[in-house]
């Protein structure tokens, strides 16, 4: 689109007739084209003339803005003019990594563009709690919130957001070392419809913290909380039984937690049919003494995701029962990468449509002692003549 428009507007002032473009294209359509342009591109045009200076800065051409691949050293001021320039139209802001953006400039944004859905302030290491007292006086629509780096942060900042944001869907506070759990449990108690917190570095957080947003955040469905060092299973736990839409947990550099988490998420995150092969790798490289592993109803599982668990640390020597039963992209070939698990006790296979006996077959010339539970449909014998034969049914076979 923006090469396009240089092109027009070389070929509408080739003669610099200004009167030209103004006769071939009415103002209404002109602005709908600069609707489309990015930051750049709309700065330019505002300088090629009078006319189109007024139609590029229009407020409603200003509704999604980021600044991060235009100037990232930009100073409060700047952010002060656009606000004034886009009022009520903005919905979207990314001042992320922009340094020199304070707490004064972001009161007079957040005066302007109270309809401010998106706002990124990712790496404005310059702004305080009063950047979010701010938010919470002047823009009840904020949804996506990301603070992250933002170091100065405190408890103070979650409270005001709790106050003035109900609406606050995504929040990213990761690395605000200073937010402790009375942050987070006065963030909860008014943003219960949270589906994306991110904690990551979070480093005085404990298991109350997540007891908080078990009990007051059950459409949480992305939960990181990455290097938060004092967490344990306990914690995780309340956030399994209280959150049962998760999708996608992370808990990287949690020291303290064990194998019992992913009982608990089986047994309570129902969304978990959304793993997929990625999952296993990690859980091949980073859980050595996985023991027992239920991936029962794991629908985007494949024979790559079976093939990276039977190389992993845990296969040889730990890894005693493997769930896979309705898993139905699974073949033969995931019986094949599972015979160098030489601790395998049992497997479950129900409603693997793609699994063999023969491939059974072969697994137990390796595994001679491993329990298999499949299911093979039976073939339903032909009605008999007469119509008055029972037929023969078997459920299951227990191999």
């Amino acid at each position: 689109m923006a090469k396009l428009l240089n092109w027009f507007c070389l070929q509408m002032f080739s003669n610099n007739d200004e009167a030209v473009i103004n006769k071939k294209l009415p103002k209404e359509l002109l602005l709908r084209i600069f609707s489309f342009l990015d930051v750049v591109t709309l700065c330019r045009c505002a300088q090629v003339s009078r006319a189109w200076n007024v139609l590029a800065l229009d407020g409603s051409n200003w509704q999604r803005i980021d600044l991060f691949d235009f100037q990232r050293d930009i100073e409060g001021r700047v952010v002060e003019n656009i606000s004034k320039r886009c009022g009520g139209f903005l919905r979207k802001l990314s001042l992320r990594g922009c340094q020199g953006v304070g707490d004064n400039a972001l009161r007079t944004f957040a005066q302007n563009c109270r309809n401010i859905e998106v706002l990124n302030l990712n790496g404005c290491t310059k702004i305080t709690d009063a950047t979010c007292t701010s938010l919470s006086k002047f823009c009840s629509k904020l949804r996506h919130l990301d603070l992250a780096s933002c170091t100065s942060i405190t408890n103070l900042s979650l409270k005001a957001l709790s106050e003035g944001c109900p609406l606050l869907e995504q929040l990213n506070i990761s690395w605000c070392d200073q937010v402790t759990k009375d942050g987070i449990q006065a963030l909860v108690r008014g943003c219960g419809g949270l589906k994306a917190l991110f904690l990551k570095g979070c480093t005085q957080l404990e298991d109350e913290a997540l007891k908080y947003i078990g009990a007051h955040c059950p459409e949480l469905v992305t939960l990181n909380l990455q290097t938060c060092l004092q967490i344990t299973d306990d914690g995780l736990i309340t956030i399994c039984r209280g959150c049962h839409k998760l999708q996608s947990l992370c808990a990287s550099g949690c020291c303290n937690i064990t194998d019992a988490i992913l009982n608990a998420l089986g047994q309570n995150c129902f969304s978990l049919f959304q793993i997929t092969d990625s999952t296993l790798i990690q859980l091949s490289i980073h859980c050595p003494r996985l023991q027992v592993l239920s991936l029962s109803h794991c629908e985007l599982i494949t024979d790559d995701g079976i093939r990276h668990l039977g190389n992993g640390a845990c296969a040889h020597d730990r890894l005693e029962v493997i769930e896979l039963d309705n898993c139905p992209l699974i073949t033969d070939a995931s019986l094949e990468h599972l015979k160098s698990c030489h601790s395998l006790e049992r497997i479950e296979l129900y409603d693997c449509q793609q699994i063999t006996r023969a491939g059974i077959k072969r697994l137990r010339t390796h595994l001679p002692n491993i329990k298999v539970h499949a299911y093979f449909a039976p073939v339903t014998p032909p009605p008999s003549v007469g119509g008055s034969r029972q037929r023969f049914c078997r459920c299951c076979i227990i191999l």
